[in-house]
């Protein structure tokens, strides 16, 4: 079945002057227009080949070659490119623009901007277009999810508790403040854990564990990477948070409490310019 919005392997049925006319093995599920421009050079009557397909004005299915940056039911960072009353229009590799209408708009769109864009596909219009107002295309409820689960999550908007984040691509989620010691900005894309699924399904997300296993982790990170580098490392309890976060992506404080349990253990030794591995005997 041609799927709409994604790519799909087609076998060329036909030559015209205008394009090639693409089909499934069961040509009863229709077929799609691949333009002459966008077409390789040789293509030719029974080749395959994968076309991302998508609806022209009429509804009319139409490939392209080109590789979109979004598909249908994909949520990711996009630029805007132009506004107007009824919509906004958002770069999203191929020829025309990609429309996210205003009411489904979070708030008013600037061009030059980036947003985080949902792309989905409109029965009522028969087109894809997007959406940066998340909420009706994300699900609420996590409870298939569990505490300290891994996550990836891609950060779309702030509040006063904290910041609004799409998990797994599929589900939204909450970081509060509490558990963001590195402040994140619109658009990034995080790897988090579940801190808590709720009563009601919903998520909240923090960027570490704080359980035993997160710690027992961090300790294991900390030796690995003092091995790696001859077992030294001049990232100290007094470094700076950005640069503990980058390395071992968790708290200053987080860190300082795993140095002093390896310290504790004999496996480490601390001084104001480094840390350094302890050989063990035997």
């Amino acid at each position: 079945m041609i799927q709409v919005g994604t790519f799909n392997t087609l076998t060329v049925v036909g030559e015209f002057p205008f394009g090639f006319q693409l089909s499934t093995q069961n040509d009863n599920e229709g077929l799609v227009t691949l333009p002459a421009h966008l077409a390789p050079k040789g293509l030719k009557e029974g080749d395959s080949l994968d076309v991302f397909v998508l609806p022209d004005e009429t509804g009319a299915l139409y490939g392209t070659t080109q590789t979109p940056a979004i598909e249908i039911g994909q949520t990711k960072v996009l630029k805007a490119v132009n506004a107007t009353h009824f919509g906004a229009f958002f770069d999203w590799g191929l020829e025309k623009d990609l429309l996210v209408p205003a009411q489904h708009q979070e708030s008013p769109v600037n061009p030059g901007m980036y947003y985080v864009v949902h792309a989905f596909y409109d029965n009522a219009t028969k087109r894809i277009l997007g959406a940066t107002r998340l909420h009706p295309f994300l699900s609420e409820g996590g409870a298939d999810f569990s505490t300290g689960q891994a996550v990836g999550c891609l950060v779309y908007a702030k509040t006063e508790l904290g910041f609004k984040v799409v998990v797994d691509s599929t589900h939204t989620g909450l970081l509060f403040h509490s558990d963001a010691f590195v402040a994140p900005r619109i658009g990034d894309a995080i790897d988090a854990v579940v801190k808590n699924v709720r009563e009601d399904g919903k998520l909240d997300i923090a960027l570490q564990r704080t359980d035993k296993k997160g710690r027992d982790s961090l300790t294991d990170a900390i030796i690995e990477d003092l091995e790696a580098h001859g077992g030294l490392s001049t990232l100290t309890d007094k470094s700076a948070p950005d640069e503990i976060y980058a390395r071992f992506k968790v708290s200053k404080a987080a860190y300082k409490k795993a140095l002093g349990s390896l310290y504790k253990q004999r496996k480490i030794v601390i001084d104001k310019q480094a840390v350094r591995l302890v050989k063990q005997e035997g």
